[in-house]
Parts: structure tokens; sequence; C-alpha cells
């Protein structure tokens, strides 16, 4: 198993790999090259094979459609649009390779929901499960119990404990976690000039995703911005995100009243810390998180809280995961960790962002907000 330290440990090596680029580049810059790079490794220390490496041809896709095979998907938590368009891309892809989807389940960040909701799809018998661990250990053994019986297990993120890829799991597909982590860290900087005082709202949960990006963020910041302070750190559990990061956001406003900025670790903590900002009268405080939702795009659009933040590609990591879903099913080799770069996002790129993150254009909402 994966622990805080040993991520850490590996956080700082990649950061004192970078400090010596980073250190020479403005942050304009650093974000530039963020977007021609993944900085992850996988959850058991894999090298990422780029997304674009992963096809099926024309006769793999007949021999699969003449399978009449069936996944499910298996969420952790479906109530942002992250969650939603991966489930959009894998179900465009599937039906590209004529795999019906029989289920699709929220565990609402609980793993013993998620320990039912696995049970309940075996019995239903599919060829392909499609899931992202909300614990890799309290998930672990219904995972095992479900390779064991045959099925193809793709993971999106994290993998259960003492899984090995080839074999127990066909492969892991992520965004640049770590690099969305420091996207959010430059963006931060460039915001507040390289100085000043910010504090931290993190997914306090042993959760390999929201770790990397915790560690990108602190890593880039103590290496690369000397006259950057972190001030303050909480850590919230949820399921209330929004009002643990709320609640979290305004104790540091009090205690810290010249704190600049706070970096949520995702878009739903950040509306969060939007409110808290706003509850205070804090108008001019900073805010960078990491996944693009519309209220924090939004706030984006109109100038407001949210300055930037580094995007994941959902609905196209959704695509690879199907694609590779389809690996298993022909026994066709995959690596074991797939990974798609971070895309850093400000309100100068924000529309152009949005169809690469959601392959849609921007709501009406944020196309009304935009300055």
């Amino acid at each position: 198993m994966i622990n805080r330290r040993m991520l850490m440990s590996s956080a700082m090596v990649i950061a004192l790999g970078l400090s010596a680029v980073q250190a020479k580049a403005n942050p304009a810059a650093a974000l530039v090259a963020l977007q021609d790079t993944v900085l992850s490794k996988g959850p058991n220390g894999e090298e990422p094979a780029a997304a674009s490496s992963i096809y099926l041809s024309d006769g793999e896709l007949a021999q699969i459609k003449a399978m009449g095979a069936t996944a499910a998907i298996v969420m952790h938590y479906g109530g942002n649009d992250w969650s939603q368009a991966q489930i959009n891309g894998l179900k465009t892809q599937f039906a590209v390779m004529g795999i019906e989807v029989i289920a699709v389940t929220d565990a609402g960040f609980k793993p013993e929901k998620q320990v039912a909701d696995i049970e309940t799809i075996m019995a239903r018998s599919p060829d392909i499960i499609v899931s992202i661990p909300t614990d890799p250990v309290a998930t672990a053994a219904a995972f095992r119990a479900a390779s064991e019986a045959g099925i193809k297990l793709v993971f999106m993120d994290n993998v259960p404990a003492n899984f090995i890829a080839g074999k127990d799991y066909i492969a892991s597909v992520s965004a640049d976690n770590y690099g969305n982590g420091v996207a959010a860290a430059h963006l931060m900087a460039q915001a507040l000039n390289e100085e000043g005082q910010i504090g931290l709202v993190f997914h306090a949960a042993d959760f390999f995703v929201t770790r990397q990006r915790y560690d990108g963020f602190k890593a880039t910041v103590a290496a690369d911005y000397p006259n950057i302070e972190i001030v303050a750190e909480q850590g919230i559990g949820g399921p209330d995100f929004s009002g643990d990061a709320d609640r979290a956001a305004n104790a540091m406003l009090t205690s810290n009243p010249g704190i600049d900025g706070i970096w949520a670790v995702w878009d739903v903590p950040a509306e969060g810390v939007i409110a808290a900002a706003r509850a205070s009268g804090r108008d001019d405080l900073v805010i960078t998180t990491i996944d693009l939702g519309e209220n924090v795009a939004i706030s984006m659009a109109q100038g407001g809280h949210v300055y930037g933040l580094g995007a994941q590609r959902p609905y196209h990591q959704g695509v690879t995961e199907a694609l590779l879903a389809g690996y298993g099913l022909l026994d066709k080799k995959a690596p074991a960790f797939v990974a798609l770069p971070a895309l850093p996002v400000q309100q100068s790129n924000l529309l152009e962002a949005w169809m690469t993150v959601y392959s849609t254009e921007a709501t009406d909402n944020i196309k009304n907000s935009m300055q």
C-alpha cells in the first residue's frame, strides 16, 4: 500500500527534478510547459503511457461487437461535472464498441456503499467493470472477487491494494493529478505576483489522486516560490465537501486576516471557499483549485475569486478506459498506467478549455458570465 510518507518522498523527488527548470521560468512559462508532459506516476510507481497510444483497429472493434459484452460503471462519487464527463465518455465509446452499459452506481464516497454496489452488480454478471475505488484497502476484497469471477477491471486514477496490472486488472487511467497540483501552484503564484500568504484545503482521506494534488501543490510552492508562505492547512472528509470547506476557509480567514489566497483540492470544496470569502467580505481573496466544474468556471468567467485551475480531461479519460476494457476482452497487452496531461485554465482560455474537457461547448451560464 502506498502511504503518505512514500507519496511525499516521491513528490519531493519530482519537485527537485523540476526545480532546475522551473526556478528559471516564470509561472506563465511553467504553465505552458505542463501541457506537454505528465509528472504523475501510477499508483504503484508505473511510468505513464500516453492516452494517444491506446487504440483498437477496425478488425478488433468488429470482434468486440460480435461478443455482445456488457459493462458496469462503479463510481466513487457522482455529484460533480468530472464524474458525469467520465460516464459520458465511457458510454459514448462503449456504444461504438457495441458494449451495453447495464449499471452506473454512485457510492457517495462511502467504501461500504461501493462494496455493496459491486456485490449487486456481480449478480448481473457483467463482462467489464470500470471503477475508481473509494478506499484502496476497504474495497479490495470486493474487487478481487470480481476479478476472480472473470470480470475485466479497468480503474480510474487509483487501484485496490495489492492488485497487479495485467493479472488482477487491465490498467488504470488517470489525469496528471500531480501536474494539476503543480498547475494550481503556478496559477496562485501568478495571481499573487509570487509573494503572499496562503492556506490549503485538502482531502483528509487515504485517496491517491487527491494526495498527489496536495503534494504537487506544496512541493511546487516550496521549490519555486520562497516568498509564498503556507500559513494554514485544513483537511476535509465529506460527504458535505462544500460545507466542510466553507467552515475550514472561514477558520483560516479568521485566524489569518492577512491571508491572500486559498487552494482547494477540487472544485466542490472550492465552492465552499468562495462562500467563505463572500461571507467575510474578502473580494480580494485568490482561489485556485483543480477540476473544471460549472460553478468555479462561472466565478472565473466573472473575474471573481477563482483565478485559475488545473483541469483534468475526464471525457477523454472515459473514452480511454472503454478502449482498455476492449483490450481486456481481446486479451491484448495493455500498459499498466495511462495518463493525460494537465490543462491549466484561466479566464483567457476558459471556453476553449471547456470544449477540451467535456467535448461540448460551455454552458450558457458560463458564456453569459464572461467579462
